[in-house]
């Protein structure tokens, strides 16, 4: 199926963007790429800047969802946890340019961008954080661990993927998320949890697609 001229201009974008930077292309140079006009492109973004801000959206949003969607179907703190990590490690192969120019050109992005952006952040930063005392309360957890530091250990773990991960590596993503969950699970599962997360690590360390719900 043929892109339409959005997704082209976003494709081209990315390339662009990773290769030169944000503050390095221009509008023309982004539309010669595609082979399209200016006109072309002010139809689908008011300027470049509303382009970059697209591109930073569609992940988190789809994130962010992904985490929504999570908390609701699973019962459990640590099954809440595996399937957050799953889905928030697939978005880092399914939009593995999106998230380069994310990280990389963050700082270009308009004042009032960026607040939406880092909103969306913190809401999934707190869907996490809620599991992670969810699971402390529960008692599968370890509670001497500040939920806070969890949180943001986990996530800086996932984020930093970004830059050596490859498509094309020796390991697919879905090996390295059975790692992470194994990494995780193993430092701050208590002993009541540990039947349940021992289960998770060796069911997704066995688990060909890497989703093992």
């Amino acid at each position: 199926m043929k892109k339409d001229l959005k997704q082209e201009i976003i494709d081209a974008a990315l390339q662009l963007f990773q290769t030169h930077g944000y503050n390095g292309v221009t509008i023309s140079q982004i539309v010669a790429h595609v082979g399209a006009s200016k006109g072309g492109f002010y139809h689908h973004f008011k300027a470049k800047d509303e382009l970059l801000y697209e591109i930073h959206d569609v992940f988190i949003t789809y994130v962010l969802e992904e985490a929504k969607r999570t908390e609701e179907m699973y019962a459990t703190p640590i099954a809440k946890l595996c399937a957050l990590l799953q889905s928030f490690t697939a978005a880092f192969h399914k939009y593995q340019a999106h998230i380069t120019v994310f990280y990389d050109e963050s700082k270009s992005l308009l004042d009032s961008d960026r607040e939406v952006i880092k909103q969306k952040r913190d809401a999934y930063r707190k869907i996490l954080q809620h599991v992670i005392i969810e699971g402390q309360q529960s008692g599968d957890f370890r509670t001497e661990l500040p939920p806070t530091i969890v949180t943001m250990s986990i996530t800086g773990m996932v984020n930093w993927s970004y830059k050596w991960y490859k498509q094309d590596g020796t390991m697919t993503m879905a090996q390295i998320t059975a790692i992470f969950i194994d990494m995780i699970l193993r430092s701050i599962i208590t002993q009541q949890g540990a039947q349940e997360a021992s289960e998770y690590v060796i069911q997704s360390a066995n688990n060909e697609a890497g989703f093992i719900f």
